[in-house]
């Protein structure tokens, strides 16, 4: 595997429905497909970050670590020490700042107090997911990472909620999502995408082997740690299939659902199983080479037309292309599941990936091409400035307001409850929310260890993307599945 190579060229005319040159990238995964690169003779982003096609840094994340560093190392000695018997909660963590939001749940960047370990927490507002229909979700979500862990996943540490909201604490990923690279101009070369390819395969081997369909592979979906290496995230429409089942739900981001998920919805038939997210791996890495997606596909597209989409239009490939690179992107996109390259051994005999050090890839000793620059955060700056100015329940001030509520229902006639109905979904939420705790977890499994660290700064952060193009914390806006009760 090579690093730090330059993109090749990429000249090839627009397939239909691409915008003329010139237009900006709008955001999202659903946005219009991007225009091409700048012409031959024009300046362009290296894979690395040309500082000039690099916007100014909005935040400095270096210095910001290292003050923090030594602001928590002269408190070390009155660092706090919880009981071990007692659950995770939200006063075991430093809020720092937030990162991200959707349209009922938000991220930020937390300090456990006791290790002083960084990481990412969404939380999402329990009233909200009712009204949305999206508490199977959650629960199918939290379900799903309470039992898996890998390298190239964001990897779930605790869960815990109060009257207000469900707390997921992940892996810190600075780095920042593919989306938002792509938004920054950044050109990515055919190294770094092999490189992506390779993770996120052996990633999705890893899920199928846990019998997991994740449904959402797309460059909102995948982060990156300081050194460049990429992890999937947002397990919220994914689905477990055992025993020959074929999943039918029509569930994922449009533009990068497979050809056989409209095709079952359509016509019916035996459903779709783990190949589909070898395709969205296809469309991830086609966009990421060329700057926009093979087929020209959005959220208002019928399921009907996109069947006869995909049996008439071809994909478009740029001639500089390296041949075992086109032949590598065909596979992946090949319309019939039974012929497209959908599993680790299918990539690891492509030649494109022929020189791949696989063992030394799966334990990160491939140097990626592409490294964030780690003088910023790489999400939007606004997410916090909305927590701070416009949020009419902010996190920092939660202690307060849920103290005062309790006062208030506690005066109140149970009676007299302005809304029952909704008072029973909260109750079954508290009562059906599982608490987990993986540092606990770990411990027990070896009592003789020390308690083990997160990743370092650099392993999860979420800023993702919906499909109408505002940054999102949660995939709560692009996708077309409301619930996860049916796969």
């Amino acid at each position: 595997m090579r690093s730090g190579a330059e993109r090749r060229g990429s000249s090839a005319a627009a397939p239909p429905g691409s915008p003329p040159p010139g237009r900006a990238r709008p955001a999202g995964p659903d946005a219009p497909p991007a225009p091409p690169p700048p012409a031959a003779g024009q300046p362009r982003a290296r894979d690395t970050g040309d500082a000039r096609a690099q916007p100014r840094p909005l935040f400095p994340w270096s210095k910001w670590k290292k003050r923090m560093g030594s602001s928590m190392s002269a408190a070390t000695a009155r660092r706090p020490v919880f009981d071990d018997k007692e659950d995770v909660n939200l006063d075991h963590f430093q809020i720092l700042r937030a990162i991200g939001k959707g349209s009922f749940g938000k991220v930020c960047i937390v300090q456990k107090r006791d290790t002083e370990k960084m990481y990412a927490m969404k939380y999402m507002n329990k009233q909200q997911c009712i009204e949305r229909d999206e508490v199977r979700n959650v629960f199918r979500e939290l379900e799903i990472l309470q039992e898996i862990e890998h390298i190239f996943l964001v990897n779930l540490w605790y869960s815990f909620q109060d009257e207000e909201d469900m707390f997921m604490v992940v892996d810190l990923l600075p780095g920042g999502d593919l989306r938002y690279h792509l938004q920054q101009n950044v050109q990515f070369s055919e190294d770094t995408v092999r490189l992506y390819v390779c993770e996120m395969a052996l990633a999705l081997d890893y899920l199928r082997s846990q019998h997991i369909i994740h449904r959402d592979v797309k460059p909102d979906n995948i982060l990156l740690d300081e050194r460049g290496h990429a992890h999937l995230t947002d397990f919220n429409i994914a689905t477990i299939i055992k025993d020959g089942e074929r999943a039918t739900a029509l569930a994922g981001t449009k533009p990068y659902m497979a050809p056989e998920i409209f095709q079952s919805f359509v016509s019916g038939g035996t459903g779709y199983s783990f190949e589909v997210d070898w395709w969205s791996v296809g469309v991830m890495a086609y966009e990421l080479l060329r700057g926009w997606r093979p087929y020209d596909i959005h959220s208002g597209n019928a399921a009907e037309s996109l069947v006869q989409l995909f049996s008439t239009v071809s994909v478009q490939y740029v001639p500089t292309w390296s041949k075992e690179m086109v032949a590598l992107l065909r596979k992946l996109l090949t319309v019939s599941p039974r012929h497209r390259v959908s599993s680790l051994r299918d990539v690891q005999a492509a030649p494109a990936l022929a020189d791949v050090l696989w063992t030394e890839l799966s334990e990160k000793k491939v140097e990626p091409g592409f490294v964030p620059n780690k003088g910023r955060l790489h999400c939007d700056p606004t997410f916090e400035l909305e927590e701070m100015i416009l949020e009419s329940r902010p996190l920092h001030k939660k202690k307060k307001r849920l103290a005062k509520n309790r006062s208030r229902d506690s005066s109140r006639d149970s009676s007299q409850s302005e809304n029952d109905r909704l008072q029973d979904c909260l109750d079954a939420i508290q009562q059906d929310f599982v608490i987990f705790n993986r540092e606990k977890l770990k411990r027990s499994q070896d009592p003789t260890s020390e308690p083990l660290p997160a990743p370092e700064p650099g392993e999860g952060a979420e800023a993702l993307a919906d499909g109408e193009g505002a940054r999102s914390a949660l995939h709560v806006c692009g996708t077309i599945c409301p619930s996860a009760g049916s796969s």
